[in-house]
């Protein structure tokens, strides 16, 4: 596959808690990129997948400085979907076994583009929803055949309550989140552990367009608390963690009256 080194074989007989062996989708936003330099210096082994083959590149580079065992990369785009698919299926093929599956790709769509053109909301849709959701079906049978592991997917708290700025991009989240939740209990009985991520106001490129007196935190806050969240093997995180009591407000306040809200 373009972009980098295959896993070594397992000569050594290393046990799997003390080399894990990390996937993450998306691996060039801000949040993952950060994520997978924390796994890097614990000395992980690292397959990324995302769009841009170059800063795919360029990440590489800077994880095997930084202490990773190996990395791979595998270049597909979320807007097609036989890329997710072939690039997905050809990583699985590949390697030995993953320990902790991350899915962190996604777009902010502009709402008043998709108001008026079917073609765009499908785009989103495609890319926000769609594209996760083919990711998860093998990497659901894959954890659930090891017995073991963790699968985290970043999503919104947009998903929480659908908002007139945003309700497109929240409505796939939304979608989202129930998935993972039914996945969760499919999974919990296998020793599969399922981790949903809403994150806030994260300081990103995706986010920095969005104009909002919200407090931002970090994306390297952000990835500690994620990281932070699979070794407890919590359900679902907030980032902050404030966001939780924030979006469970904003759930109690009624139809009538959030209709009439436009932020």
């Amino acid at each position: 596959m373009p972009g980098g080194d295959s896993f070594p074989c397992n000569h050594n007989g290393w046990h799997w808690i003390e080399l894990m062996r990390i996937l993450i989708i998306g691996a060039t936003s801000a949040m993952a990129e950060s994520v997978a330099q924390i796994y890097a210096q614990r000395g992980a082994d690292l397959c990324l997948l995302a769009r841009d083959a170059d800063r795919l590149d360029a990440l590489a580079a800077d994880l095997r400085i930084r202490g990773a065992n190996a990395v791979r990369c595998a270049s597909f785009d979320a807007a097609l979907p036989d890329s997710c698919d072939t690039a997905l299926a050809s990583v699985l093929a590949g390697a030995d076994g993953f320990d902790l599956a991350l899915i962190a790709h996604g777009s902010l769509p502009v709402q008043s583009e998709c108001d008026t053109s079917v073609a765009e909301t499908r785009s989103e849709l495609e890319v926000n929803l769609v594209s996760v959701l083919a990711m998860l079906v093998p990497l659901a049978s894959h954890f659930e055949q090891r017995g073991r592991g963790t699968i985290a997917v970043i999503g919104s708290v947009a998903g929480d309550r659908g908002r007139q700025p945003n309700y497109l991009y929240g409505a796939a989240k939304s979608a989202l989140a129930t998935y993972l939740q039914g996945l969760r209990s499919r999974l919990h009985g296998s020793g599969v552990h399922v981790m949903t991520i809403k994150p806030g106001r994260v300081d990103t490129p995706m986010s920095a367009a969005v104009e909002s007196g919200i407090p931002m935190i970090s994306a390297d806050e952000a990835a500690r608390q994620i990281v932070r969240g699979i070794e407890r093997g919590r359900d679902v995180i907030y980032l902050p963690a404030w966001w939780r009591y924030v979006m469970w407000m904003l759930c109690q306040v009624p139809e009538w009256l959030f209709k009439r809200f436009s932020f």
